[in-house]
């Protein structure tokens, strides 16, 4: 039996940011733009695994929280706490060179780690924690 994964979900407050930073940074391919009333939900992701996507989806929409608890939840994606993902990449170096150039908020340059992975760390204009391992 092989399990697979197909769907990673993160959450964006500003859908254009989120389409120049996944689509024109990072060049993941743009698979499904859906809107519903002012709301986008973005599928995207690596141009050569299309068995593997990101659904960058509004927060905080499910109509059983109250505007507080959407508040809390808008003030921790802001914070940079809420969610996060690890990618990886061939050349780390070469990717947080074009990230980084791209005005990305870098939380940590590519660095050896102790436990034995190369990696660095950056937001995305959500706030979303990017971890990017070397392979």
């Amino acid at each position: 039996m092989d399990i697979t994964i197909s769907l990673a979900y993160l959450p964006h407050t500003d859908a254009e940011a989120a389409l120049g930073f996944y689509r024109d940074t990072l060049g993941f391919e743009v698979r499904k733009d859906v809107g519903y009333q002012d709301m986008r939900w973005l599928t995207v992701g690596p141009v050569d695994q299309p068995q593997t996507s990101i659904l960058l989806h509004p927060p905080a929409m499910d109509p059983g929280l109250t505007e507080d608890e959407r508040t809390t939840v808008l003030d921790i994606i802001a914070k940079g706490a809420y969610t996060a993902i690890t990618l990886s990449t061939d050349d780390l170096d070469a990717l947080f060179e074009r990230v980084a150039g791209a005005g990305a908020d870098v939380v940590q340059e590519p660095m050896d780690q102790d436990y034995g992975v190369r990696d660095c760390a950056f937001r995305d204009p959500a706030g979303n924690l990017i971890r990017i391992n070397q392979l």
